[in-house]
C-alpha cells in the first residue's frame, strides 16, 4: 500500500457489505422489472459487484455524468457525457452509485429519470458523505457512512488513479483535495 493512504474498508467488508445491500434490494423488487442505472465512472465496480450479487433479473444500464471536469471540487454543474440508452418508461430504476456527498448528481439524474416517466426511482450508494450533502437526497439503500474525508480505491479515484484498488481509503497527501469526494 502506498504511503499516503489509509485503508477504510477492507476487501472483505465492502464484499459483506455489498452481498447485504443485494439481498435487502433482491427482496424489495422481487417480481418487478428492475433497471439498475450505474452513475459512471465511479460506480462500475460497485454496480459491476452488486449485480452479481442480486438474485432478480435486472436490466443494466449507464450514464456518465460530470461536475468535477479535471477539479478536486465539485463544480455544482452536472453535465452529461453519456446518457442512458434504455426506454425506462414505466420501469424501476435504481441508480447506482459509488459516493453521494453533495447529492446534486444524483438529484439531477433522479429529476432526468421522472422526465422520462420511470415508475418508480431509488437510490444506493455505497459510500455516504453526509455530512457534505447541499441537496436533499433520498439514499434508500446504504453501505457506509463516511466522515468528511477524501476516499479513493473500489472504483473511486483521484486525477482517475487509484480506482483499480480492491479497498477504500483516504488519500492523505500534499495536494489540496478540499475534502471533496471522489472525481468521477
Amino acid at each position: 500500500m502506498e504511503e499516503n493512504l489509509e485503508i477504510l474498508f477492507d476487501a472483505q467488508a465492502i464484499e459483506q457489505k455489498v452481498a447485504e445491500l443485494a439481498g435487502r434490494i433482491s427482496q424489495d423488487y422481487a417480481g418487478k422489472d428492475l433497471v439498475l442505472i450505474c452513475i459512471l465512472k465511479g460506480a462500475a465496480i460497485f454496480a459491476a459487484d452488486l449485480s452479481r450479487h442480486l438474485t432478480i433479473p435486472v436490466t443494466l444500464d449507464f450514464v456518465h455524468l460530470s461536475s468535477y471536469g479535471s477539479a478536486m471540487v465539485s463544480s455544482r454543474t452536472v453535465t452529461v457525457k453519456k446518457d442512458i440508452d434504455i426506454d425506462i418508461r414505466g420501469k424501476q430504476v435504481l441508480l447506482v452509485d459509488g459516493i453521494i456527498d453533495t447529492g446534486n448528481t444524483v438529484t439531477f439524474l433522479i429529476e432526468r429519470c421522472r422526465e422520462r416517466g420511470s415508475a418508480g426511482i431509488k437510490v444506493v450508494t455505497l459510500l455516504d458523505k453526509h455530512s457534505r450533502r447541499t441537496a436533499a437526497v433520498p439514499v434508500d439503500y446504504r453501505g457506509f457512512e463516511i466522515p468528511d474525508v477524501f476516499v479513493v480505491g473500489y472504483g473511486m479515484d483521484c486525477r482517475e488513479k487509484y480506482r483499480n484498488l480492491p479497498y477504500i481509503a483516504v488519500l492523505k497527501n500534499d495536494f489540496d483535495t478540499d475534502r471533496g469526494g471522489s472525481m468521477p
